[in-house]
């Protein structure tokens, strides 16, 4: 039981939650102009680790066979033996309806927008079949955890969310061109969408940048709108300077250190913007 809990916890990235719940709790935070009720702040990260649960063994339950065929994704739970299908399936059922259980002891709006996040956070895996544009499709399911805890808190929609959530669609659409580049030729070998595959590792790159930039006057907007002071502008400065570093890595089009500039590097900006933007809300 032990060994198939680490293997799910493997099979599901775990430790990537991190890339999400920062974004959704500093968007709860907002919406309830400091510390939210302890009830809804458990429902709500209950309910985002449930749904990308769910969209994470959804991916490998889709792609069991392409990553079989890929040496990069071979040694994962599913192709590589250590859970099967089955399991899997029964595990995506099970995060989805505790995800709508979560939505549902939330408020009415919440529960009614559970059914469509989950075919977007489902539907992300599929993409890559048919559209280049998979990446933006993976930053919208990432970017809906921002209004999905803001409706969590209040019960509606706001602008504010929106933005953070387009924010959050940038910075992940650009990071995982990045990522994508390590599988540009098993891709068009496989006949399979993606922005390197289409455009080539250095256009993919700058286009990379671009995505990321546009991601900081995002959230540089938001700062100005919600007037949260020097400490959430503290944090705007440090994301610029942890972009910065990350594209250093990959500049010349150099993909060996991928890895630092896609777990490491996210996942310190993400903590990053959410520790200040949440320090800020309590500070003001």
């Amino acid at each position: 039981m032990t060994g198939a809990f680490v293997e799910t916890m493997k099979m599901i990235k775990i430790e990537h939650s991190i890339f999400a719940l920062p974004f959704g709790l500093l968007s709860a935070f907002l919406a309830a102009g400091g510390f939210p009720e302890p009830r809804v702040l458990v429902l709500v990260v209950a309910a985002m680790v449930a749904a990308r649960s769910a969209a994470m063994a959804f991916n490998r339950y889709v792609d069991a066979e392409i990553d079989a065929r890929n040496p990069r994704t071979a040694i994962r739970s599913i192709p590589a033996g250590r859970l099967t299908r089955t399991y899997a399936l029964g595990f995506i059922i099970v995060s989805s309806l505790l995800f709508m259980l979560c939505a549902w002891l939330l408020n009415p709006l919440a529960f009614y927008l559970s059914p469509l996040m989950l075919v977007v956070l489902l539907g992300y895996s599929l993409t890559k079949r048919f559209t280049s544009y998979c990446h933006f499709v993976l930053g919208l399911a990432l970017g809906l955890s921002p209004l999905g805890a803001w409706v969590a808190v209040t019960g509606a929609f706001h602008w504010i969310p929106v933005q953070i959530g387009l924010a959050v669609m940038c910075w992940v659409a650009g990071f995982d061109i990045i990522y994508a580049c390590q599988d540009i030729d098993f891709d068009r070998k496989e006949g399979l969408s993606s922005v390197p595959a289409r455009l080539g590792v250095a256009l993919s790159l700058n286009l990379s940048r671009l995505l990321h930039v546009v991601m900081v006057l995002l959230i540089s907007f938001i700062g100005i709108q919600t007037e949260l002071g020097w400490l959430y502008w503290t944090g705007v400065g440090l994301v610029v300077l942890c972009l910065i570093y990350e594209h250093s890595l990959v500049w010349d089009g150099d993909l060996s250190k991928v890895n630092i500039a896609f777990f490491t590097m996210n996942g310190v900006v993400s903590l990053i913007f959410g520790v200040t933007t949440i320090g800020s809300v309590l500070l003001s």
